[in-house]
């Protein structure tokens, strides 16, 4: 792994035909720079024209510098770590929140460059569309997600996924995929496969936008989204993966019928319930509730890298606003399964508490990766 050091770097970001040269190659790839002996006031923002994922290894301080997160902009009402986006933001000129992904030492960095290069076009393409994402609102973020996510279906990386798995049968495809209940104002939205773990299929994904698109009406004013089963959602139904005829009516598709969208409507007044193994949707939808409230043994997990893909049920929407740009791009990149207790201390989650009401007082963890 070859890594840029803070004086090197300095000269090359002077000039345009360096900085160039820095590319890894058409194909993507990963460029590593140590900033733990950076000048005072290095700017790394022309690192961001370079299709790489920019992994930077940093002093502590610079860590939590880089990893602010900026809050839904709908939901100013937002509770937990997550509520004040300026409380630890060090300013647009900080020189680690130009890199994609922030990481303590090389063999963290090593780890990434890793998974980097298991998935180079998937995993460059996630770095540069979270740049781009991260100056739009929900709406346009929805829609350049989708629109990246079906540029991925087409390309090798997932094609050869498609062609390693093992085969998936059709489920059967009736039976009922989401159950909405109300009591006075709240109406509680329970995902309801728990034979497949809530995986998420075409029939799902269109009862829970009806359901979440029915939670915005005025009167109701508290709206509970949990899961059956042993798991709130282990996201994408695999069986159904490579079934559309082509990426463009697959975008369209997803746009039409976007929980996603609907729940970023009403997250101003939705807590969202999550337990066990948490996977692709089953993170990236709680992410857009006010409140998460998790579980003890609950773990998040996003695949979408490894499968060729980007995350593209909302999570590049939803989670930079909760844990960071950062923070994202290593979840998904390295496809790290992320426990409970440092979900709570990134922002993922606001609180941890059992079914009888007890709550955790762990203090917070750390995993290898920041």
């Amino acid at each position: 792994m070859d890594v840029v050091d803070a004086a090197a770097l300095a000269d090359v970001l002077a000039s345009p035909a360096a900085l160039a040269a820095l590319a890894p190659g058409p194909a993507g790839g990963a460029l590593v720079v140590d900033l733990r002996t950076a000048p005072a006031g290095l700017d790394l923002a022309p690192l961001a024209q370079l299709p790489a994922v920019v992994v930077a290894i940093a002093d502590a301080a610079a860590r939590t510098a880089a990893g602010e997160r900026t809050g839904l902009p709908d939901a100013a009402a937002r509770a937990g770590p997550g509520a004040d986006a300026r409380a630890n933001d060090p300013g647009e000129g900080h020189t680690a929140r130009a890199a994609d992904v922030v990481v303590a030492d090389e063999d963290a960095a090593e780890a990434v460059v890793a998974a980097v290069y298991a998935n180079p076009l998937a995993a460059t393409t996630l770095a540069v569309h979270l740049r781009a994402s991260a100056t739009l609102d929900v709406e346009a973020g929805l829609v350049a997600e989708s629109a990246t996510y079906s540029l991925l279906q087409a390309g090798p990386e997932h094609l050869r996924w498609l062609a390693a798995r093992p085969p998936h049968p059709p489920r059967p495809g009736d039976g009922e995929r989401v159950r909405a209940e109300r009591s006075g104002h709240r109406l509680t939205v329970t995902l309801a496969r728990p034979s497949v773990r809530n995986a998420v299929d075409a029939a799902m994904q269109q009862a829970l936008a009806d359901a979440l698109l029915a939670a915005a009406e005025p009167d109701i004013t508290e709206v509970v989204l949990a899961g059956d089963g042993p798991s709130f959602s282990t996201g994408g139904d695999l069986a159904e993966f490579g079934s559309l005829a082509d990426p463009v009516s697959a975008h369209l598709v997803r746009l039409g019928r976007s929980p996603a969208r609907a729940l970023a409507r009403v997250a101003g007044r939705t807590t969202a319930v999550v337990h066990g193994p948490c996977y692709g949707a089953g993170v990236e939808l709680p992410a857009f509730a006010r409140r998460v409230i998790a579980r003890p043994g609950t773990t998040f997990t996003l695949p979408e890298v490894a499968m060729g893909l980007v995350p593209g049920a909302g999570g590049t929407v939803s989670l930079p606003r909760r844990i960071g740009r950062q923070h994202t791009a290593w979840l998904a990149i390295t496809g790290h399964a992320l426990d409970a207790t440092t979900a709570r201390d990134w922002g993922l989650v606001d609180e941890i508490a059992g079914a009888d009401g007890t709550r955790d007082t762990t203090a917070p963890g750390s995993p290898g990766g920041r």
